[in-house]
């Protein structure tokens, strides 16, 4: 359906791609990943609407191929009254009226072949569209998201993750040959995250989704494309293969690279050697022996292993703390909380936070996460209290409330704090960035290279007290498993709003959930058996458990360079993502 090939593209700033060729083939589910800013948005542009931009290589589309599209940043209309079902079937319904209007007309009208080639038209239009079980593939859609409840409600009062999975159900139903997401389920809870995995799955063409979100990657897609350092790499199977895949190719990669290191290092001797002994014996036979001996070197080093999917070099984030408080003081405490916009969001909310404290704040969207947590960030409401010891830093969703678009990198942080341009490279280097981009000015950045600025933000306030609404949110997979050792390493407290399954069950001590217009507390245990409780059996849970216990034994035998172990443990892996 979809062919390219060695194709190159770069920005004045930015060289993109080198070469890359990959195909999308008719029923494939296809997740596209890569690190945060590799080009994956403009990669899709391209594929969009290739005549606005000037690239080497070749794309080959069949020239009838509809495409259907559901953007990272859409943004929800509150004008629009419009009722849901409206909305998702707003194609059908236009080219529904238009036929009744040709058939009122074709009453009245003489000239009939002109009206019947029309009436034609719109026939073949609406049949290949399924116009003709439009409203109950429309129902079938809402039940399998679990939506019906929102069929005659207005589009202006949904939430943003409803809206989401209302577009996603809209282009679907029109049956393009190839639907494209980009990342579909920032922001989106558990409960529409679940929603939007079922529409996944249930999707009958080819897709193309950008996500980082390893609940969605692990569940949804028969084909991988990783673009990373200017190349792609095509996989045919699930992300959970992918992933064991890549974990067979570097414990082999780091072998062959002792190996070869040693190799080297025995050849750096003989040519020292080489060189101590031509020093006081000049014979042409020394000389040739020492020229061909550093040529060989030469060799070995231009064939060092380069591995550029395997090996990608992970943000060094760390989550610095100035002030230790002692461990039992409470840092912030919540008492008869309540909030209220149109309707009643939160009440009766009472809890607190210790100095250690690694806590997630879980609950549907539009439940009052969001405003309780800058309301602690403000600190002026009087059902909140800040510890007098407490630095707190908090890290937004909406990133333009902690970031300034107009400003540089650079500009940012030294707004920051930081003294030179020097030290905010030095610092940033750590992050990722290096070079030109440092003089980019922040609104030209992807939504995961804003939050990664954001992080660092963070960490250079050295706060003992961290806000973090939705940190993971664009981040690729990378990044977020970076963070999450950053949180499990971090010596103060963290309140955390997140839709992540992983960053919760990995970093946080425990849960507050909204439940009821009010919050309770829940042990990390019980959050995970209520998450799987409905779309996996204990069997999934215990052996996913299992499974990531064995990746820590691996990582710990290849750190110590035994190969013989990590090849056992891997065996005893496969076995158990089978099972999976």
């Amino acid at each position: 359906m979809i062919k390219v090939d060695n194709l190159s593209f770069s920005f004045p700033q930015k060289e993109l791609y080198k070469n890359i060729s990959f195909t999308l083939e008719e029923g494939q589910h296809c997740a596209f990943i890569g690190t945060s800013g590799s080009g994956k948005s403009t990669l899709i542009d391209i594929l969009m609407d290739p005549e606005r931009y000037l690239f080497e290589g070749m794309l080959e589309m069949d020239p009838n191929c509809s495409i259907g599209y559901v953007s990272q940043f859409s943004q929800l209309d509150r004008t629009k009254e419009t009722t849901v079902f409206e909305y998702i079937g707003e194609e059908f319904i236009k080219i529904q009226n238009e036929i009744e209007s040709i058939c009122a007309e074709m009453e009245t009208s003489t000239d009939m072949d002109s009206l019947l080639e029309k009436y034609q038209f719109a026939l073949d239009a609406f049949d290949a569209m399924g116009g003709e079980d439009f409203e109950s593939n429309i129902n079938k859609q809402l039940n399998l998201a679990n939506l019906m409840k929102l069929k005659d409600v207005r589009v202006s009062d949904l939430s943003g993750g409803e809206f989401k999975l209302i577009q996603v159900m809209k282009e679907m139903l029109e049956r393009p040959d190839l639907m494209i997401m980009d990342e579909p389920d920032v922001f989106l809870d558990f409960d529409n995250l679940n929603a939007l995995k079922n529409l996944i799955n249930s999707h009958k063409g080819m897709l193309l989704v950008v996500t980082h979100n390893r609940y969605l990657l692990n569940h949804c897609f028969n084909k991988i494309l990783h673009l990373e350092n200017m190349e792609i790499q095509e996989f045919d199977g699930r992300y959970i293969e992918y992933n064991f895949s890549l974990l067979q190719t570097k414990i082999e990669l780091q072998e062959l690279t002792i190996a070869e290191g040693e190799e080297i290092e025995r050849n750096e001797s003989i040519i020292d050697n080489l060189r101590h002994i031509a020093t006081y014996n000049s014979e042409a036979s020394r000389g040739r022996a020492l020229k061909a001996r550093v040529k060989f070197q030469e060799r070995l080093e231009a064939r060092r292993i380069k591995a550029p999917f395997v090996d990608i070099k992970q943000p060094n984030i760390s989550l610095d703390i100035d002030n230790d408080i002692e461990e039992e003081t409470i840092v912030v405490n919540v008492n008869n909380y309540g909030v209220s916009f149109d309707e009643l969001l939160l009440e009766n909310v009472n809890f607190e936070i210790k100095s250690t404290d690694k806590v997630a704040l879980i609950g549907a969207n539009g439940t009052g996460k969001t405003t309780l947590l800058r309301e602690i960030f403000k600190n002026n409401h009087e059902s909140i209290e800040i510890n007098a010891d407490a630095k707190v830093a908090y890290l937004s969703q909406f990133q333009g409330e902690v970031l300034k678009d107009s400003n540089t990198i650079l500009e940012e942080f030294i707004d920051a704090g930081f003294e030179t341009y020097e030290e905010v490279r030095s610092y940033l280097s750590n992050y990722g960035f290096e070079g030109e981009i440092v003089n980019q000015k922040i609104e030209s950045l992807s939504g995961g290279e804003k939050n990664i600025l954001q992080l660092a933000k963070v960490s250079a306030s050295k706060a003992n007290v961290l806000l973090l609404d939705e940190p993971t949110s664009h981040l690729d997979t990378y990044t977020q498993i970076a963070l999450e050792k950053a949180i499990e390493e971090y010596k103060g407290a963290i309140l955390m709003i997140s839709h992540d399954f992983y960053s919760v069950v990995n970093g946080m001590d425990y849960v507050l959930i909204v439940d009821d217009k009010t919050i309770r507390k829940m042990t990390i245990r019980k959050f995970r058996k209520m998450i799987y409780a409905n779309h996996f059996d204990r069997d999934y849970l215990e052996t996913e458990q299992k499974k990531k216990a064995v990746e820590t034994k691996i990582e710990l035998a290849l750190k110590d360079n035994n190969f013989e172990l990590a090849k056992v443990l891997v065996d005893e892996l496969e076995e158990l993502i089978k099972l999976l």
